[in-house]
C-alpha cells in the first residue's frame, strides 16, 4: 500500500506522478516537507523496483528479436533513474522554465538566465543550434555526428514535459 502513489501500473505512471508529487512536497513549496519528499523518495524507490522486475520478467518471455524492438526503443538505462530524479529536483523549482525529459535527458528553455549558473553547476550544457540547457548521465555517448532536430529527438526517444507550478497557475488564469 502506498501513501503517496495511486493506481501505478508502469514506470511511466510512476516518474509522472514521482514529478507531481515533488513538486507538492518539496521542501521550498509552503506545504511540503524534507520529511514528505524522504517518504515519497523511499516509496518511488520501491515501487520503481517492482515496476522494473515486473518489465524485466515480461521482457524475459519474449523472443531476442520481440524484445530487441520492444524494450530497447525505450534507450532508457534504469540505473541512471535516481541520477535523472536528484538533477530534476533540483531544478523543478526553478520559476519561468520549461523542462522536458527525453529519453534519459533533461531539457529546459524558457526563462533561464537567471538560472544559468546553477544550471551549469549541476552539470547541463547549452546546445546553441536548439537554444536549450541539456543534462544526461555519462552513461550517454554520441555515436554518430547526424544532427538531429528537437522534434526528430522527441519521436525517436519519448518525451515528456514536466508542467511546473508556475505553467499551472498561467493555465489557471
Amino acid at each position: 500500500m502506498s501513501k503517496y502513489f495511486k493506481d501505478v501500473t508502469t514506470l511511466e505512471e510512476l516518474r509522472k506522478q514521482y514529478r507531481d508529487l515533488l513538486k507538492k512536497y518539496h521542501p521550498d513549496n509552503a506545504n511540503g516537507s524534507t520529511e514528505a519528499t524522504q517518504e515519497i523518495n523511499a516509496e518511488y524507490d520501491r515501487l520503481f523496483k517492482v515496476l522494473k522486475d515486473r518489465h524485466e520478467s515480461r521482457s524475459a518471455g519474449t523472443n531476442k528479436e520481440k524484445e530487441k524492438t520492444d524494450f530497447n526503443h525505450m534507450k532508457y538505462d534504469f540505473s541512471e533513474d535516481a541520477k535523472l530524479r536528484e538533477v530534476l529536483q533540483k531544478i523543478i523549482t526553478f520559476e519561468g522554465i520549461n523542462i522536458e525529459i527525453i529519453g534519459c535527458w533533461l531539457w529546459v528553455d524558457g526563462n533561464t538566465y537567471a538560472y544559468r549558473t546553477a544550471l551549469k553547476e549541476i552539470g547541463f550544457k547549452w546546445a546553441r543550434e536548439k537554444k536549450k540547457w541539456y543534462f544526461h548521465t555519462e552513461a550517454f555517448r554520441k555515436r554518430s555526428r547526424k544532427k538531429l532536430s528537437m522534434e526528430d529527438i522527441r519521436n525517436y526517444y519519448g518525451s515528456t514535459e514536466v508542467e511546473t507550478d508556475r505553467a499551472k497557475r498561467l493555465k489557471q488564469a
